[in-house]
């Protein structure tokens, strides 16, 4: 099974757009495609748990202690990538989304927040 990736609400959509049009095999749900409007982090964490997606976010401020509470109520977590700083270089981003998605398994990533770029 290949990699799947989740958008959150705070997620630039350049960057999922981007990554699509560069790879568009790549399985990469927007926000408003899974209906993320309103849910808090905890909800969003367990809605990308429940499809097996990496959660892909901006948002450093709350989701590492989200994750962290929701790996301690006993879930798993396909993982969370944290790109940083919001307006990183677009390039980078992409091509590190991409070489995630072609050079791991979703192993790799079970219960890891990373922080992108490397």
């Amino acid at each position: 099974m290949s990699i799947r990736f989740q958008a959150d609400n705070d997620l630039n959509m350049m960057i999922v757009s981007a990554v699509l049009r560069k790879e568009p095999r790549l399985d990469f749900k927007t926000a408003q495609q899974s209906g993320l409007h309103g849910m808090d982090d905890l909800e969003v964490l367990a809605l990308a748990a429940s499809e097996g997606r990496i959660l892909i976010t901006h948002d450093r401020r709350t989701m590492i202690r989200h994750l962290a509470t929701f790996l301690s109520q006993g879930h798993e977590s396909p993982g969370v990538l944290l790109v940083i700083p919001q307006n990183a270089p677009l390039g980078p981003v992409i091509e590190t989304i991409i070489l995630i998605w072609e050079s791991n398994t979703p192993e790799d990533w079970q219960n890891t927040v990373t922080f992108v770029p490397f």
